[in-house]
């Protein structure tokens, strides 16, 4: 599916969207470059969880978890992980194999650990299109 998004608005939208029909379990990776709008997207999704609570992208922790919402989620930002053996450091089976539900920034740098069933997530800009343009490709 691919959906395109002309504001930031319209990006968080799109995140609380599917994070309201989030499920126990789902694991989501998230793709794009470098101020593509995955943070945003990310809040969206938080807040359709029922999540209230300031969500920052957790680029120095690896995992920030969150619990108020109707379901725990665990947002993962691996792109300064230096060696795939960190995430068993921190827990990562524990939480991707949860009950929760877990959203993986840079998810490509740990491709060999990731589960089969989960949905990937592409968000691309092109300034052609205009500078708040975002192309969102989510597989099923």
């Amino acid at each position: 599916m691919i959906i395109e998004t002309h504001s930031e608005k319209e990006t968080f939208e799109l995140g609380k969207s599917l994070g309201e029909k989030a499920l126990p379990g789902d694991v989501f990776t998230l793709e794009g470059d470098l101020g593509v709008g995955k943070t945003i997207f990310t809040k969206g999704f938080a807040l359709g969880l029922g999540i209230k609570e300031q969500i920052s992208s957790p680029t120095f922790t690896i995992v920030q978890v969150y619990e108020e919402g109707r379901l725990p989620f665990y947002h993962f930002d691996v792109y300064r992980i230096g060696d795939i053996e960190e995430m068993d450091e921190i827990g990562y089976e524990d939480y991707v194999y949860g009950d929760g539900v877990s959203m993986i920034e840079w998810a490509n740098l740990i491709e060999d650990i990731l589960p089969e069933k989960r949905r990937n997530i592409l968000i691309e800009k092109d300034l052609e299109k205009g500078f708040d343009y975002r192309k969102i490709t989510i597989d099923d």
